[in-house]
């Protein structure tokens, strides 16, 4: 039997975690649904997917399910981010309702869904590109003042990706592509490619 789950993503504010949950009461209410089960976790910057219980979200999520969001970004921390896992709960035929933006997405293919899955891809590429930009601006900046780039031959530099090996090869083995890959952690194509390779992961 298809189920209803409530998903919660907060800060250390207990109130902003109430206000989340009676939204989606409220809306589920309304529309005479029963809220089966809730995955709640707590927010913060470098926090993984199973950190933020989106492993647990998905496993538990089978076809035909729904669940409910207060707001998108509950979902995740970046456009990228947003627009790989909501492509993954559409092709499980999960609908995923988003109360803020009054967003009601599924994986039967209509217009809207269509629409938003198209921007999502969108927003995600133009949010790696200003994050290549970024970086971009950011060595011709040190170039200009004449710091030394690089490092020495032979050595592992620093990546932000560090601490993440095993989440990524974990991604790797299920089969998500280098690129989607990328845009889960905000960074290039290159930048993952590299860490892959030099950490070997593969």
């Amino acid at each position: 039997m298809a189920k209803v789950m409530g998903y919660i993503r907060v800060s250390a504010n207990q109130e902003n975690a109430e206000n989340q949950k009676l939204a989606i009461f409220q809306y589920a209410n309304s529309k005479h649904m029963k809220i089966d089960d809730w995955v709640e976790s707590t927010a913060g910057s470098c926090k993984s997917a199973k950190d933020r219980k989106i492993d647990e979200l998905l496993a538990r999520l089978e076809s035909g399910d729904t669940v409910i969001v207060a707001e998108l970004s509950r979902l995740a921390r970046s456009v990228g981010q947003i627009a790989i896992l909501i492509d993954e709960l559409l092709r499980k035929r999960v609908t995923v309702i988003c109360l803020r933006e009054n967003l009601t997405l599924n994986g039967k293919q209509d217009i809207q869904t269509e629409v938003m899955v198209t921007m999502f891809s969108l927003f995600s590429e133009v949010e790696r590109d200003l994050i290549a930009e970024r970086t971009k601006e950011g060595l011709n900046r040190a170039r200009a003042e004449g710091k030394l780039l690089g490092r020495p031959k032979g050595t592992i530099g620093k990546s932000k990706l560090d601490g993440k090996e095993r989440e990524i090869k974990e991604y790797l083995h299920k089969g998500v592509n280098r690129a989607n890959i990328a845009r889960i952690y905000g960074v290039t194509f290159p930048t993952i490619q590299n860490f892959i390779k030099s950490r070997n992961l593969i």
